[in-house]
This record gives C-alpha cells, structure tokens and sequence, in this order.
C-alpha cells in the first residue's frame, strides 16, 4: 500500500534525522520525534525504523541509515522481533558503544556516556525558522 505524502514526508525526515547522529553515539526515539517538531511521536519514529528498507536500491536503507543508533529513553534495545536486540547490540558495539545485558536478557547503554541529545539537528545550526540561513 503506497503511503501517503505527509507519511513519505516524515519516513523520510526521520531517516534523515537519524543520518546525522554520529558514530559511537545513541539517542532515543522520543529525542528524533522532538528534533523533528512531533514530541509525541516517538512510536512512528520506531515504527518508521522497523520499516527502513534493506534493499540499497532505495535512497534511505539499512546501510545508510544508522537505526541501531535510536534506543528507548531508558536506554533500553526495544525487542521488535526475535534475535533483532542481539543484532542491534552487536551493530552499537561495532562502533565501540559499551552495550549491557540485565539478568532479564535486556541490553542497555549508558546514555550519560554515549548519548546523542542536542537541541537541534546539526544540519538545521544557523538556520531560522524558514529555513533560511541566519547570519
């Protein structure tokens, strides 16, 4: 089923979001959501991400898209289907981020030490509210 234009258009914006956190860090998926001026979006920002194409053919995917960057804000790997925390946890560690695991099999990351949390996506620094540099 096709999605529609405001769907496409914020698929798209959180994946760009999600472009620019730098390696080694995280952030939450609420962060993404108040970044991109929908606080109370954060399930369509994961829901979004569980629907990043592998496929390279698409021009946002898997590859160029770092989504085991996005975590709950508890610090948390959300489970979203069997064996997807334990590929996630093994994609942050790639990036040298100290993932944990809790006696109930959770992973975790210390979120005082590799979060991601600015007041503004880097690539929106200097621009006013149009988007039109200020300067």
């Amino acid at each position: 089923m096709p999605r529609t234009d405001e769907a496409e258009f914020w698929f798209n914006a959180v994946y760009s979001a999600v472009q620019e956190i730098p390696a080694g860090k995280v952030t939450s998926y609420g962060h993404i959501a108040r970044l991109l001026g929908e606080p109370r979006r954060p399930r369509q920002v994961g829901i979004c991400l569980k629907h990043l194409p592998s496929d390279p053919g698409h021009y946002y995917h898997s590859g160029n898209v770092p989504w085991q960057r996005v975590i709950n804000s508890k610090g948390m790997i959300s489970h979203r289907e069997p064996g997807s925390a334990e590929r996630q946890a093994e994609a942050l560690r790639q990036e040298g981020v100290e993932v944990d695991m809790d006696s109930m099999g959770d992973f975790y990351v210390d979120l005082a030490r590799y979060g991601w949390f600015p007041e503004e996506l880097p690539s929106e620094e200097g621009l006013s509210e149009n988007g039109s540099e200020v300067g």
